[in-house]
């Protein structure tokens, strides 16, 4: 989908136009809207078949008792409403489900432009206020390219040319009911720019609402622990209360309209039961011009009072539309022109230069850190809780920009490398590893779908996950459930540690992979781990420092700084911070 251009005016108001919309989606598939358009000025001249023809029932066929003209009249109506009843068919099978089609395709381009945001913006944003968006927000462009949009015109060509034929009729009869119809009109367009903010916002409490049942589900172990039910319901209650409120503002003016139009096409409708039966009276008017022009009224009315139901409809897709712009119009994390190196052979060797970095402005996180990290050698940061090891970390994997100063990869500014190219030579494995729901083999299989067994087998091999495997009747194949929850610690780390072994990459970052686990789980982890760096550039957030002794360099973080480094014997034999939180932990 192009992008829609956005509004330099305040955000509150909309942002995307019908004009807009028209240029962005219905163009590109004029086409189709055109051969609806023509069937709908088919369906609605067959339409005036009825109205024209009883006139001549009773004005003609039943004075004269003419059966000949009355069978041949019935078959022309019968025919004219297979027309109507084909046409209809035609239209849903045309643009009703094109629309479908539409928000299926735009449902993926949204999904994907959310893939392609950074890190920052996921840690900001409920990821069920994100499904919401992806999935709610554009449903509404079905009355743009379906039957709304073209109903609308289509409604506008039949009320036209009713008109028409209204006034040749009867120029003072149709003037009439033309005046209440105008002040309808005023009124609806009136309602319409009030109902479009409010969408605007039910989109958003729709978001939050469906984003804190999603955590509420996700943590029901944790709420069900605390005792916690009746304060999520609480919250719940209070969300879809929110909504309520909303409704009922939208359908306080919906049923504005609604009796505004009952009560002045009433109005229309009293007026031309009078005028006729006056001039039916004075014998100006045939009974069978009566109905004939009865008959047409409301063919007139009915799609001004449709129009008006579909001008809401249109009013609700643009707002949808305007959310979704504006996730369409974020910076994607590969949008940044600068990045334009292409990583092809990485040895793996990293740099940080005076590298300072804050999430709040005037609260930094790290002071001008400095150290290297050498292609195929083993990194490890220790530290208290908060010292900054995985903002480290985090940098290193490209989730996170330095504030200033520079982080390098085989000598090139990591600030100008494309990230795609970096992040296939990249490995991670976090202390709360992410499993997805569905079977181990397809967790291990993620980052190479098409791996040979061979090599699917070799990764099992090497992250002991076949030491529990072997005793579940199902093997790889075990469904695991939703985040691997029936699965232990243990198990996930090492499936977790399977994945990037088959991933095959240069650059490794472990986060605390070890520091919840058993005795037993951290022994087969660690020689998992082992298998894991083998030749391969290492940075590891130690909780236990007895899994480091091996590390080629230890960093001691502190306060955002580098307080000590080096290896696990010489910070002994300095007795510094290092040698502290060693001794502390043996005690224990």
């Amino acid at each position: 989908m192009q992008h829609l251009k956005e509004s330099s005016k305040d955000k509150k108001k909309p942002k995307v136009t019908l004009k807009q919309a028209f240029k962005t989606i219905i163009w590109p598939r004029r086409n189709l809207v055109f051969v609806g358009l023509i069937l709908i000025i088919i369906r609605s001249l067959s339409g005036f078949v009825l109205p024209l023809q009883s006139k001549v029932l009773m004005d003609e066929v039943v004075p004269n008792k003419d059966y000949v003209q009355l069978y041949n009249l019935i078959y022309f109506v019968i025919g004219a409403i297979l027309v109507q009843a084909i046409t209809s068919f035609l239209l849903t099978k045309v643009l009703s489900i094109q629309a479908q089609y539409l928000i299926s395709e735009l449902r993926a381009q949204v999904q994907k432009k959310v893939l392609s945001l950074p890190i920052s913006f996921f840690d900001n944003t409920k990821s069920g206020a994100l499904v919401s968006r992806i999935m709610s927000d554009v449903e509404g462009v079905r009355n743009l390219i379906g039957t709304g949009l073209v109903q609308l015109i289509g409604g506008s060509f039949t009320a036209i040319v009713t008109l028409v034929i209204l006034i040749k009729m009867n120029v003072w009869m149709t003037l009439f009911t033309f005046i209440p119809l105008s002040v309808f009109g005023v009124i609806a367009l009136k309602s319409f720019k009030f109902i479009r903010p409010i969408f605007r916002a039910r989109g958003k409490i729709n978001a939050e609402v469906k984003g804190r049942l999603t955590e509420t589900l996700g943590g029901i172990r944790v709420i069900k622990a605390f005792n916690a039910e009746d304060q999520e319901a609480k919250i719940f209650e209070k969300g879809v209360a929110d909504i309520f409120q909303n409704v009922k503002k939208s359908m306080t003016a919906s049923a504005i309209m609604t009796s505004s139009s009952t009560f002045l096409i009433g109005l229309a409708t009293t007026g031309v039961m009078g005028i006729g039966g006056y001039y039916m009276m004075q014998g100006t008017m045939t009974f069978g011009e009566f109905i004939k022009f009865t008959f047409l009224l409301a063919f007139m009315i009915a799609p001004i009072v449709q129009m008006s139901n579909i001008g809401s409809q249109l009013t609700e897709a643009l707002a949808g539309l305007d959310r979704t712009e504006e996730l369409m119009n974020m910076h994607a994390e590969e949008d940044n022109e600068e990045r334009d190196i292409v990583l092809e052979d990485v040895k793996g060797e990293m740099i940080f230069e005076d590298v300072s970095f804050s999430y709040e402005e005037g609260k930094e996180v790290l002071n001008n850190i400095n150290f290297k990290v050498p292609s195929g050698s083993v990194t490890a940061l220790v530290g208290s809780s908060g010292s900054g090891k995985s903002t480290i970390a985090g940098l290193s994997a490209t989730f996170l920009n330095p504030k200033s100063g520079k982080i390098t990869i085989d000598d090139k500014d990591m600030s100008k490398v494309k990230l795609s190219s970096y992040r296939k030579h990249l490995g991670v494995v976090l202390q709360d590893e992410f499993l997805f729901e569905g079977t181990i083999r397809d967790n291990i299989l993620f980052p190479r779908p098409n791996a040979t067994e061979k090599e699917l087998q070799n990764a099992v091999k090497a992250a002991y996950v076949n030491e529990f495997t072997d005793r579940f009747d199902d093997g790889l194949d075990t469904l695991i459930g939703e985040r691997g929850v029936k699965l232990s610690g243990g198990q996930r780390q090492r499936l977790a540690i399977a994945r990037a072994i088959l991933a095959d990459p240069k650059i490794i970052i472990l986060d605390e992979a070890t520091s919840s686990l058993d005795t037993e789980s951290e022994s087969l982890i660690q020689k998992s781990l082992s298998e894991l760096v083998k030749d391969r550039t290492t940075i590891v957030i130690a909780h236990r420092l007895s899994t480091i002794k091996q590390a080629d360099q230890i960093l001691v973080i502190e306060a955002g700084n580098i307080a000590e480094r080096g290896t696990h014997d010489e910070l002994i034999a300095a007795k510094g911070r290092y040698y502290e939180l060693y001794t502390y932990q043996s005690k224990i």
